[in-house]
């Protein structure tokens, strides 16, 4: 885990308040995708945003980058709103904030050579000479442990991993200060996985950048994030300190998604939650906590009220009903 948390009295780089996203849907009730999500990320932080597909992850980082516009809520960057702007000056301002997408098999053209690929943003932002582009081009490739000869290929003449370090390469053209990793290695071998993570990390300690990082899976988050956000139908349920979390998660989705990663001891003996069912649609979500009809804690006010999100310990948020008992993990 990165050992590099800015200080709590830091302006955060990334401030996201009240963040909603409700998509409608003819003649019915409106998918709630986003009900107000708040966190921050200081400026040199990595934070991991974990849940199962459908939490609302992905509907995070695009709405941040305002790819897609959000229902409510403020999102300032670097003492930006971001909400405020339009057009050129949103487009200005997102050369400082860049997108790696899950996908490296459909989300590079297999029209264009690797060099295009790389500086279609510097074109369109009109950044540089051609030569000049090219340049930042080949760069970005070293920095991403591909060799500048490639930039002249197809991305169909590389392997998966390979094709996550163009995407990556992409981003990385731009000189961004924030960057937004959503599901980087899902589609990717395990074999490869753990590449792309260390190569991550590797440039975000180098290049200085904060980082939101998105997954599903708990146990990729714990060697490159400083914090975890918790997120379950589009609801924070825990936010903490990557080894606080990790060594006293304090909500019972939490410990489930813990309990859920293999154990290099097979035969440790211990009590694990086991999650039933699939998660709810959004289209129509539990009562009070979304997250009671799979709880095994479940208690009857769980379904009349939502629970507040409260610190529990020092740098530690839950939204659970269910009392510690003397202070202590669930």
């Amino acid at each position: 885990m990165n050992q590099h948390s800015p200080l709590s009295d830091a302006r955060p780089l990334l401030d996201v308040q009240g963040l909603s996203k409700h998509f409608p849907v003819p003649g019915g009730t409106p998918v709630r995708a986003l009900d107000d999500i708040s966190f921050s990320i200081g400026r040199g932080e990595v934070l991991g945003l974990v849940g199962e597909s459908g939490s609302g992850k992905t509907t995070i980082g695009r709405s941040i980058l305002r790819l897609i516009e959000p229902t409510a809520g403020r999102i300032t960057f670097d003492g930006t709103d971001l909400m405020t702007l339009k057009g050129r000056a949103m487009r200005q301002e997102r050369r400082r904030l860049q997108y790696i997408f899950q996908n490296p098999f459909s989300s590079l053209s297999p029209r264009m050579t690797v060099g295009q690929i790389l500086t279609e943003g510097l074109d369109l932002q009109k950044i540089g000479t051609r030569a000049e582009r090219l340049e930042r081009a080949r760069t970005a490739l070293s920095q991403v442990e591909l060799s500048p000869d490639t930039i002249d290929r197809y991305a169909h003449e590389f392997s998966g991993g390979q094709r996550q370090r163009i995407g990556i390469a992409r981003a990385l053209t731009m000189a961004p200060e924030f960057l937004v990793a959503d599901e980087p290695v899902s589609a990717l071998d395990v074999s490869v996985q753990a590449q792309i993570i260390n190569l991550l990390r590797d440039l975000q300690l180098r290049l200085g950048l904060t980082m939101l990082f998105i997954t599903h899976d708990l146990g990729v988050v714990e060697y490159i994030c400083d914090r975890v956000i918790v997120l379950y139908l589009g609801r924070v349920m825990e936010i903490a300190d990557s080894a606080d979390l990790y060594a006293a998660p304090r909500h019972p989705y939490t410990r489930a998604l813990l309990d859920s990663i293999p154990s290099a001891d097979p035969g440790a003996d211990r009590k694990r939650i086991t999650l039933s069912g699939e998660i709810p649609s959004p289209m129509n979500p539990p009562s009070g906590c979304v997250f009671r009809t799979r709880c095994p804690h479940a208690e009857a006010r769980c379904a009349q009220a939502a629970p507040p999100l409260e610190e529990v310990a020092p740098g530690h948020l839950r939204a659970c009903w269910r009392p510690d008992v003397a202070g202590q993990p669930l």
